[in-house]
């Protein structure tokens, strides 16, 4: 089994792209710590067992992994390979159990509906598939008053460039194409 890896906008961040689908089709899922993904995630806590992992997002096709602040990547990329070829070989999801909604609900006003729909198609379809190239994910959290709300997952979670993608890229689209919107915030996990 070949495993490429690519390096992300985000310096602590690599991209691993087994040559398989990694999610079966259940969206993604982004662990911030291991205890998280006990339980939930063979996958993610096989890779947060090899230490010194900060975090681990599964996309449909990729595994992003940060690095904790003072790993070195030369060493513990290996470790990282390893882990996602053992877990492949066993032959388990990446996420056990059915897939669970966000705990964090959409925060908007009903009224604004029709505009939440043309924000989310936007993101669908001319946001989401280049942030996924990067290892990451971009999730609508909501939208008040012409700010929208917007999260970062995997690799563009606390990438350096990630706040001047959201202000010169995201908003300057949204707001061309829906006259609503006033800006883009970004919000954390």
């Amino acid at each position: 089994m070949f495993i490429e890896t690519e390096g992300t906008p985000n310096p602590a961040t690599l991209k691993f792209l087994p040559g398989r689908d990694v999610m079966g089709g259940r969206g993604t899922a982004d662990f911030t710590a291991a205890v998280e993904a006990e339980g939930r995630s063979p996958l993610a806590a096989r890779i947060f067992a090899v230490g010194e992992v900060a975090r681990v997002f599964l996309g449909n096709d990729f595994v992003t992994v940060t690095k904790a602040e003072d790993a070195d990547w030369q060493r513990l990329r290996p470790r990282v390979l390893g882990a996602i070829m053992e877990h492949c070989l066993t032959g388990l999801p990446a996420l056990e159990g059915a897939a669970e909604e966000e705990a964090e609900a959409e925060d908007f006003d009903p009224a604004d509906g029709e505009v939440v729909v043309q924000i989310k198609e936007l993101l669908d379809t001319r946001v989401r598939p280049a942030v996924a190239g990067d290892g990451g994910d971009i999730v609508f959290r909501g939208f008040r008053e012409g700010v929208v709300r917007l999260r970062m997952q995997g690799a563009c979670s606390g990438c350096p460039s990630s706040r001047a993608t959201l202000k010169h890229g995201v908003e300057t689209m949204l707001r061309h194409y829906v006259p609503e919107v006033v800006r883009v915030e970004q919000v954390e996990a």
